[in-house]
């Protein structure tokens, strides 16, 4: 998984066009915008179950790749038949080219892209639309995956196409997903509701609102009115704290605004609003991090928070590895073996005071490789929030036969997992009507839709002498 997957990924992306040898998927250039019915014409298979599409506007922790991007599409199908078992055959990467704005590209004379800054958001929203609707045309039963669009972008496409199409975002409902089976199998431990957490958010960008929202959908659900499950959360970005005193909020971000006067309250803080100031105010017991700020869960913050409450909670989600908020050796030592500890990038486990502490790796490839071979199944038309927390339910429970507090099932196992969580999307699926096949036995129907490599057994033949 390291290897074809994060972190060696975008190592690969950033020196794709360097490494170039043949093409593994479809561009469709802004320039040709009006050959795109043309161009999908083009491919060579028909049948296509699976399309991961992308912009490249941020790739994992390293931003604007343009055209390079069409490698995390690439990736992500690896794991979907590595995972799940999703023929290869019947999945096809996309890369939409509106150009970069990564100078370094534009300036090397081996970039593969198109060589200009992006294009305005009119022209952008567009093109996108015009995407969309060729692909619809030409695979009316796909399911599409949108993948490492910019934030703005990314919720803007889910929320327009989610009613459209068979659609769904990796970095907003995946990595929501994967963090809300992790806090479902925490909780356990603590014993504590989560109805009665206090959730921080470093880092409020795509994959930090789509784990807020995971979250307060849970909270809603356990008796929360809407009002008060978003009172229980504080949600950072690079401004400082989310307040209602901005001018301007992301859409997505508003609900989590906190009333201006809160900080107000807390006094002459060093640093008003930024980490460790709301660290000290707010008594968070769940500390989530998704910046890219490397280091930015200091020991200060995280003593701080280890002494208001018994089991802190903390997941430094941010990839690669030199990008984390924090390194689980340290949060271990730090909390004197309390907090309980999930990672994006994979870790070892942690020896402290000759006791062995488990860290959980919340890795997407645990979750959206089982949502595709249960859509994939079910013949699914939408993928719709009954589907997703079943797949959140389903993950999380696949911890149960190990250790609970490892909070997720080992990546080893993730072709049991993936198997799992697809027939609880695809019986879900069916339950909501939403589903084209209708197939009582989930568990034939699933792994029916499992594609396995046949390697053709051959032995030396003896030539006769001429």
């Amino acid at each position: 998984m390291p290897i074809v997957y994060t972190p060696t990924a975008g190592l690969a992306i950033q020196r794709y066009s360097d490494e170039f040898r043949k093409p593994r998927g479809i561009y469709l250039s802004y320039p040709e915008r009006e050959h795109i019915h043309e161009i999908l014409d083009h491919w060579a298979e028909d049948e296509i179950d699976l399309i991961v599409l992308t912009d490249s506007e941020q790739i994992l922790g390293i931003g604007d790749q343009g055209a390079n991007g069409i490698g995390i599409s690439v990736a992500k199908q690896v794991v979907y038949t590595l995972c799940a078992g999703i023929n290869p055959r019947r999945m096809l990467p996309i890369m939409i080219d509106v150009g970069t704005n990564n100078s370094r590209l534009l300036e090397d004379p081996f970039y593969l892209g198109w060589r200009h800054p992006r294009i305005s958001q009119e022209e952008y929203h567009h093109f996108v639309e015009a995407v969309i609707e060729a692909i619809k045309d030409k695979f009316p039963r796909v399911f599409l995956q949108w993948e490492d669009f910019g934030k703005k972008n990314a919720r803007h496409h889910l929320d327009r196409y989610q009613d459209r199409m068979c659609t769904f975002n990796d970095d907003i409902q995946g990595t929501g997903a994967v963090a809300m089976a992790a806090l479902l199998n925490a909780l356990e431990v603590t014993g504590t509701p989560l109805s009665h957490h206090r959730v921080l958010i470093y880092g409020a960008g795509t994959a930090g609102c789509g784990i807020a929202d995971q979250i307060w959908e849970q909270m809603v659900k356990e008796g929360l009115n809407h009002e008060e499950a978003y009172r229980r959360f504080w949600l950072i970005d690079r401004q400082g704290l989310v307040t209602s005193a901005r001018e301007e909020i992301d859409y997505f971000k508003a609900p989590y605004a906190r009333p201006s006067a809160e900080i107000a309250c807390w006094g002459s803080g060093d640093d008003p609003g930024k980490l460790l100031d709301v660290v000290r105010n707010v008594h968070p017991t769940i500390l989530i991090g998704t910046s890219t700020v490397q280091g930015a869960f200091t020991r200060k913050v995280i003593t701080t928070m280890a002494s208001q409450v018994e089991h802190p909670i903390i997941f430094p989600l941010s990839n690669p590895l030199t990008l984390v908020e924090a390194v689980p050796d340290d949060l271990i030592r730090w909390t004197g073996g309390k907090a309980l500890v999930a990672t994006g990038s994979p870790f070892n486990d942690v020896n402290f005071r000759g006791q062995s502490y488990p860290v959980a790796q919340c890795n997407n490839a645990l979750i959206f490789p089982g949502l595709g071979l249960g859509v994939i199944s079910s013949q699914a038309e939408r993928v719709t929030a009954g589907m997703m927390d079943a797949a959140t339910q389903a993950l999380a429970s696949s911890a149960e036969e190990e250790d609970i507090q490892r909070l997720l099932p080992d990546v080893s196992h993730l072709m049991e997992v993936s198997k799992n969580i697809g027939m609880a999307v695809a019986q879900q699926a069916i339950l909501e009507g939403v589903a084209c096949c209708q197939d009582n036995d989930v568990e034939s129907l699933v792994e029916s839709n499992i594609w396995e490599p046949v390697y053709r057994p051959y032995k030396p033949i003896k030539m006769p002498a001429k």
